[in-house]
């Protein structure tokens, strides 16, 4: 028979003060004419969800990051993603993409609407910086953190306008 004596003398997950509590969050992201944002929605120790919006452009320069698996989702608006080797895939409302860590790629916003994307990461080498790029000519770079939120300098919000 299994010894279950730890079990029953330790508190319920839910109980006291310090319990694991669920986080809460919409996507909702007000829509752009020019620019684009990248807004957490929530972030974790392991994973991170991001809602970006893009009314043109991308990223438009081929990196890959080494440390972090992530997954790009079109909530609305189309994208095309590249790789290293002339891969090339557009995407649609509900497509998405998944980037093993140290995957190259480059994406654009192909669409006259603005681009939505949800963006879920998840870290892969604990003690390394999960946001770090590396370029192909060998450059190395961490552009920004899990929970910041980020508004290109040319941003123009398109007034009254919401995802969804």
């Amino acid at each position: 028979m299994a010894d279950t004596s730890a079990k029953t003398s330790a508190p319920a997950p839910w109980d006291g003060e310090d319990a694991v509590k669920p986080a809460f969050f919409a996507m909702r992201a007000q829509l752009l004419d020019a620019g684009n944002t990248e807004t957490a929605l929530a972030v974790g120790e392991h994973l991170w969800l991001k809602i970006k919006v893009y009314a043109e452009g991308g990223e438009n320069k081929l990196h890959a990051h080494p440390y972090q698996e992530h997954s790009f989702i079109v909530l609305d608006g189309r994208a095309r993603f590249h790789g290293p080797r002339g891969e090339s895939k557009e995407l649609a409302r509900n497509d998405g993409i998944f980037l093993p860590a140290g995957s190259y790629y480059w994406f654009e916003s192909i669409g006259r609407e603005p681009l939505v994307l949800l963006r879920v990461g998840a870290v892969m080498a604990p003690d390394k910086h999960p946001d770090t790029r590396i370029m192909p000519d060998g450059e190395w770079a961490v552009r920004r953190g899990r929970s910041e939120t980020f508004i290109s300098d040319d941003v123009a919000y398109r007034d009254g306008a919401y995802y969804p």
